[in-house]
């Protein structure tokens, strides 16, 4: 074997990628001046992309798993580029870059401030979400000329803030369009998802990237509103305010009657069964009064006649004001319902009190013989 043979067998080289990172997207295989040997080994693992570049133009990509022997054959593009019509024998210069297929799980998105939106029950509300989504690149080529540039190393740190803006933009459009209700809201997260993805799909084929999952973990109304909600809730499982009062004045009741000899206690509950007490004969007393007792009669009301002219109807004491100004005499006449005809006030046994309050004289009886 010549010295020539020798030294080729030493420049032989194996390029590949033994990922020790969980966050790194793309990476850029180092080289010295970017020098790759004669008959290079190229190992492409399970969910590994290797994209060759020449003077910053993207040329031969290997999107299958593999161990590859560079040569013209399989490297047309770059070999073009660099004029080899019979084939390599020396180093070539040119950027290997390995994209990361996998899928990058449990990554987070958020709203950093709260949303303002219309519900139609609440009125304008504010609402915070957040959630889960799962990334992975499609085409490693968009993403190496849309986000990776020059970059050496590419981590989800560099992306996720991108994606998460996108994210809470198509939420935000795709709530608002919905015009669910805010209580509504949990039972319509499937729907309001594929709305999003949908959304989402042209800016992320832009970068080249997938999102095979997107969750919504929470939509949440801003505290203040949430107490509020939740104290309407204990107002509707208590239900009888009454009931529950008198509920809660037994339980004091029995909760003292548990420690006997303290004043306190006995205080409390002292007062609670009197409070309690008072309730119920309140109640009882108003229950015994609405059966038992009757409503009292109406009082009779009659007409008069002042002047040939009828007047009325008024009360007995009204007509005491008419019999002490002289304008209702024993000879007036009266009607009163149940009446059969207008009779003289002094006829009217029921008006002899009024008659002789007011002064006028009622016709007296025979004296006896």
């Amino acid at each position: 074997m010549g010295i020539w043979d020798a030294l080729r067998g030493e420049l032989i080289d194996i390029i590949e990628w033994l990922d020790s990172t969980s966050d790194t997207i793309v990476w850029r295989y180092p080289r010295h001046d970017n020098e790759i040997k004669n008959g290079a080994k190229l190992v492409v693992r399970e969910t590994q992309a290797a994209i060759f570049v020449n003077e910053g133009a993207i040329a031969d990509v290997f999107q299958f798993p593999g161990t590859f022997t560079l040569t013209t054959q399989n490297l047309p593009i770059l070999g073009k580029l660099k004029g080899w019509k019979h084939g390599f024998e020396s180093p070539f210069k040119a950027e290997v870059y390995f994209v990361n297929l996998k899928r990058f799980t449990d990554l987070k998105w958020g709203t950093m401030n709260p949303i303002m939106l219309r519900d139609p029950e609440f009125g304008p509300v504010r609402l915070r979400a957040f959630g889960t989504y799962v990334m992975r690149v499609e085409k490693p080529v968009d993403l190496v000329r849309a986000a990776v540039g020059t970059d050496a190393r590419f981590t989800t740190d560099e992306i996720v803030t991108q994606l998460r803006n996108m994210i809470v933009s198509q939420f935000s459009e795709t709530v608002g369009e919905s015009k669910l209700p805010a209580l509504d809201l949990a039972a319509n997260y499937d729907t309001l998802t594929a709305g999003m993805l949908a959304k989402l799909k042209p800016e992320l084929d832009a970068y080249g990237i997938d999102l095979p999952s997107l969750l919504i973990e929470n939509i949440s109304l801003p505290p203040e509103v949430e107490q509020a909600m939740d104290k309407r809730t204990s107002m509707g499982v208590i239900g009888d305010l009454n009931r529950y009062t008198q509920f809660q004045s037994a339980n004091a009741i029995g909760d003292a009657a548990k420690n006997p000899g303290g004043a306190a206690g006995a205080g409390i509950g002292l007062g609670a069964g009197i409070a309690m007490g008072q309730q119920m004969a309140q109640s009882m007393g108003q229950s015994v009064s609405g059966a038992h007792q009757p409503s009292a009669p109406p009082l009779p009301m009659y007409h008069i006649a002042i002047n040939n002219q009828k007047a009325g109807p008024f009360d007995v004491g009204t007509l005491q004001g008419y019999a002490q100004s002289g304008q209702l005499t024993a000879q007036t006449l009266v009607w009163s319902p149940g009446m059969a005809t207008w009779l003289p006030a002094g006829q009217v046994q029921a008006l002899a009190g009024v008659l002789s309050a007011g002064g006028g004289s009622a016709i007296p009886p025979p004296l006896p013989s």
